[in-house]
């Protein structure tokens, strides 16, 4: 099934897929460098495929969330998805929070961003939904001042097992330190299905759960239609929430 799913991103990513178990698959590129190809942005109030305002962009060989053509945040919230759902995996980003947040964007949204795994496809989306259904690894940059973990857990629409527990809380603090400035971040994620995912932070794991799963509570997620609520593959996309970001590598990994 996950080869099916992958066949869109070419021979190089399944000829990893294909690897020996003696033999590590290589990390291929979801972000090419060069323009957003294979990419398909959702930001509030706007269709599927609208990138207003240039929000998403590749400036320098750097994928980049900008908002100078915005003069006001006004809840805009944006997402950008990669065209092909993914299941087992690692995942590898690197980021960099930059200057200050755009006026009107919420205080919660400083310096404040992160990646969706098994997300729902943008074309699902509502028109004014802010987030898609999905679990999102967190990425928070420090005040300067207070400890501000990196790489935490939020649920929109969805719930994790922790401990054996279903996990209702919304946001999840994981135990990474806390990078304060302008710096670059590499996080990893490692998504086995519904059975486990697993954040890292500059080669430290930080947080794991296990059991993704939609919470039906949850107007979107009942939107979707589905009856199994385990979430075994699905979307990876980057946010916009109202504070500039930029990633300079994005790759991926099969695991089987």
């Amino acid at each position: 099934m996950l080869r099916h799913l992958l066949t869109s991103l070419g021979p190089a990513l399944l000829a990893a897929c294909s690897s020996t178990p003696t033999s590590a698959p290589s990390w291929t590129p979801l972000f090419n460098g060069r323009d957003l190809d294979g990419w398909t942005a959702k930001i509030v109030g706007h269709e599927a495929g609208d990138n207003f305002a240039e929000t998403f962009r590749v400036e320098d060989g750097l994928l980049r969330v900008v908002y100078d053509g915005y003069e006001r945040f006004d809840g805009r919230f944006g997402h950008l998805f990669h065209e092909a759902p993914f299941s087992h995996y690692q995942l590898r980003l690197e980021y960099r929070f930059r200057g200050d947040p755009v006026p009107g964007a919420p205080g919660w949204a400083f310096r404040n961003s992160g990646v969706m795994i098994h997300g729902q496809a943008p074309e699902t989306m509502g028109l004014d939904q802010e987030f898609p259904v999905s679990i999102e690894v967190q990425f928070l940059g420090g005040d300067g001042v207070e400890p501000r973990p990196t790489a935490n857990l939020c649920t929109p629409g969805t719930h994790v097992v922790r401990n054996g527990e279903l996990e209702r809380r919304h946001c999840i603090p994981s135990s990474s330190e806390t990078f304060h400035g302008d710096q670059w971040v590499t996080v990893e994620v490692e998504v086995r299905g519904n059975e486990r995912v697993e954040h890292f932070v500059n080669g430290v794991s930080v947080l794991a759960y296990a059991e993704p799963q939609l919470d039906l509570d949850d107007a979107d997620a009942r939107r979707l239609g589905r009856d199994n609520t385990a979430l075994e593959a699905g979307t990876i996309s980057i946010q916009s929430e109202g504070h500039a970001i930029d990633f300079r590598r994005i790759e991926i990994r099969s695991l089987d």
